[in-house]
Parts: structure tokens; sequence; C-alpha cells
């Protein structure tokens, strides 16, 4: 199959890209690498911006599937420009889903939830709190007659591949970076939850889906955590670690837990890499200095692209 990756060098994109490569299907990846300073797997590349449909219409006409992962991703990150988020995670898809009747695998969130106290499937009531989770259900609702397969992905952690960033700005990995520089971490209220996903387990998923016939909304996840739990966890893997409890903040007072039983029940959604082990690899790039800044921006969506004031970069280069 000739297989399309929108957003390919990312977080995600880079553990699904190492698991096609294993399998006989023809890879394009289409990217405008505003994270990445390079592109150096021995897969076809394409530098583009996914507003630019013009470039983008040859590569829709040769693939079979297009796996969607181009986003400008987390609340944050899109709360600094709105407009410019729902030209990039709204638009592009939106026409895509006018002019492109093969299929279409989708990333969507579960933060389009919002905050609920019941365990959530993909029946529950949706109501999101965020620009970004608002860019994700508009999504959903495009694609809802189209042959598309869309994975409400739980918060995710871990490494992915050997050349994607590392993302620090993600619940698991952002606790662990600061158990081991500062000793000390800080956890916000407590009580609420979040449902956690290894990047290596969202990506199998994508993979086992490609020649699939299934479609429609599937959450996935591995374990619903409350914070302060997830905390203690950390500190399992640092003995000496400080945790420091205060009082919420607004903005983290989201509280979910979701259900995937339909993708276990359907998709044979099996995830198998756990939360410890997602904090011991972080752990040890970490210790064996593998990471030379580890303030370097890159790494945390909201900082990144704060330091453009009027977003120019995004807007000249794209974002994904």
């Amino acid at each position: 199959m000739n297989i399309l990756i929108v957003g390919g060098a990312g977080y995600i994109g880079g553990a699904v890209t190492d698991l096609l490569m294993e399998m006989k299907h023809n890879l394009r990846i289409f990217d405008a690498l505003l994270y990445e300073e390079s592109y150096r797997k021995p897969v076809e590349f394409i530098f583009g911006d996914v507003r630019d449909i013009e470039k983008l219409k040859p590569h829709l006409e040769w693939s079979d599937v297009i796996i969607w992962l181009a986003a400008l991703v987390g609340d944050g990150a899109c709360a600094i420009d709105p407009e410019i988020t729902k030209s990039i995670n709204e638009a592009p898809l939106k026409w895509l889903c006018k002019n492109y009747d093969k299929r279409i695998i989708f990333m969507s969130s579960c933060s389009v939830y919002g905050a609920q106290n019941e365990i959530l499937d993909e029946a529950s009531p949706t109501e999101p709190l965020s620009v970004y989770a608002v860019t994700k259900l508009e999504s959903e609702n495009d694609l809802k007659n189209k042959n598309a397969i869309i994975f409400r992905l739980g918060t995710i952690f871990g490494v992915s591949d050997l050349f994607s960033r590392i993302r620090f700005d993600l619940v698991v990995n952002t606790l662990t970076l600061k158990a081991q520089r500062d000793g000390k971490i800080t956890i916000f209220g407590g009580d609420q939850f979040r449902p956690l996903l290894h990047v290596k387990d969202a990506a199998k998923t994508v993979v086992d889906n490609v020649e699939t016939a299934h479609i429609g909304i599937y959450n996935l996840h591995r374990q619903n955590v409350r914070m302060i739990d997830l905390a203690y966890q950390v500190r399992m893997h640092f003995p000496d670690l400080e945790i420091k409890t205060t009082e919420m903040k607004f903005q983290d007072s989201r509280n979910y837990r979701v259900n995937s039983e339909k993708a276990e029940k359907i998709l044979n959604f099996r995830p198998t890499i756990s939360i410890d082990q997602g904090i011991e690899e972080i752990k040890e790039l970490l210790v064996s200095n593998r990471l030379k800044d580890l303030d370097n921006p890159r790494y945390t969506n909201q900082i990144f692209l704060s330091k453009f004031r009027t977003h120019a970069c995004i807007v000249n280069k794209g974002g994904l």
C-alpha cells in the first residue's frame, strides 16, 4: 500500500514510521519540521505545510491511506493564537474530507470530554474546554461519513524513536524530568485523573489498523491515574524525591477518566508498555546525559510557540 503520513516527523509520527518501515508498504512523510531541525530517516520526505493544498494534492492521489497527525497540540500551545490553530487543525482536514475518499486514520484526543467525574466511553457527552479540544471535535464531526478511524488518545508519554524530539510538556515525562533534575515536584490539587498511554502503544494501534475496515471513534488509554498517585509512582524511581502539593490552579482542574473497552473488543487493543517503563526510559536518557539542553524550548510546545509574537514562524513554515 501507499501510505502518506501527514505530520510524520513528529512525536507520534516517529514511532508510527518506525513500525511501518518494518513492513512492505511504500511510505511518504509530509511535514513542515516545525519543531525538528532535520529529517534523516530513509523514507521519502516532502517538506510542506498542510495549508498548502496545491502541494499536498499530488500526494493524496498517490496514497491509498492517509495517517493524519498534523496539528498544533496542547491546550496552552493552541491558545496562543486560536485563529492560526484553527487554520492548521481544522481547515486542511475539512478540505481533505471533501476531496479524499480513501482511508483516513486520524488522531483525536480524550480532552474532547472536558471535565467529568464519570468513566467516559465513546458515547459519553463531549464538553471541550480548550481551543485544542474544540478543533479535534470539529474534525471528528467532519470525518463522520468517511472511511475513517478516529483515535481519542489519552495523555501520551515515553520515548518515541531515535530522531524525534522528546516532549517535556506531557505529565509523565515532565514529572520524570523534574524528579531527576530538581529532586522535587509540585502537584497542583492531586485528585484529578488523567488517562495515560505510551506513545509506542498509540503508534502500534495506528499501524495495526492501516489495513482493517474498522471505522468510527475509539478511546485509547492504558490506565487512569490520579496525579498524586502518579507523583508517588515517580518517587519509586527516585527514592529521595520531595513531593509538594499545593492548591489547584484553574488550568489544572480538568478531571476525566475513560473506558477503552470498545477498542479492546473490536480492535484487539492491548497496550503493553507500563508507566514505570516510560519513567525508566526517560530517566535513562537524563541520567546518561544524552540530552544536552534540557531547557531547549523545542521540548515544550507552548514555550516554543510563545517565542514567536505573531506566529510568523508557523505562518511561513507550517505547523505540524
